[in-house]
């Protein structure tokens, strides 16, 4: 027993003093990269997947059980197999180039973009919807920090609140069809379904009634 466990050590100390090794880094950043990226797309997407499946979605338990599983492992498994990409190729080009620079960056991500996000499903659709609404406030911003747009006299941002609201609500209630299917479910639940009770109960207390009077 006693063996052992000093095996164990030694094996700890040597993945301990490996993990120190400069000369490794790059390969191993592109390990915990994978690593990371499984455990965040797990803690983003489990949470997510059980609210909008027990909120919107029809069947068994069995059934809502394994869509949430099934979703969680698509999204984390995707952020894996993006960040051992993105920062695979990030080094390759580092090292064949000598130095790191700004283009390697946007050339390393469209190629993980182009080979694991570029499936259209609905689990990539939300992620890469996800990020467009915040690369255009990122690139709004580097705008005005460069001086390519005049920094505003006032806060832009309630004109943009109303903009985007007055946009999908039109878009919702005149081209339903053109919005992603999570955020349909989420408007008919606010702006349709409220329009429909019988009484008390399905007015206050349930949004729908179950039974048949």
């Amino acid at each position: 027993m006693a063996g052992g466990v000093d095996s164990f050590r030694a094996l700890l100390r040597a993945a301990n003093a490996l993990l120190q090794k400069r000369r490794y880094h790059a390969a191993l950043a592109v390990i915990k990269g994978f690593r990371n990226g499984a455990v965040y797309g797990a803690k983003i997407r489990a949470p997510h997947a059980l609210v909008m499946t027990f909120l919107f979605k029809s069947g068994s338990l069995r059934e809502k059980l394994k869509s949430i599983a099934q979703a969680t492992y698509a999204h984390s498994r995707n952020l894996a197999y993006f960040v051992f990409t993105y920062k695979g190729l990030l080094a390759a080009q580092s090292r064949l180039q000598g130095k790191k620079i700004p283009f390697h960056s946007f050339l390393a991500a469209c190629i993980g973009g182009w080979l694991v996000f570029g499936d259209n499903n609905p689990i990539n659709s939300q992620i890469i919807m996800y990020l467009l609404s915040r690369i255009l406030f990122g690139l709004s911003r580097l705008a005005v920090e460069k001086g390519y747009i005049p920094q505003p006299k006032h806060d832009p941002f309630p004109l943009v609140a109303a903009l985007v609201w007055g946009t999908v609500l039109w878009l919702f209630e005149y081209h339903k069809e053109t919005l992603q299917p999570s955020l349909q479910s989420s408007m008919t639940y606010l702006y349709e379904d409220s329009e429909v009770w019988h009484d008390l109960s399905d007015f206050l207390i349930y949004n729908k009634r179950t039974d048949s009077k």
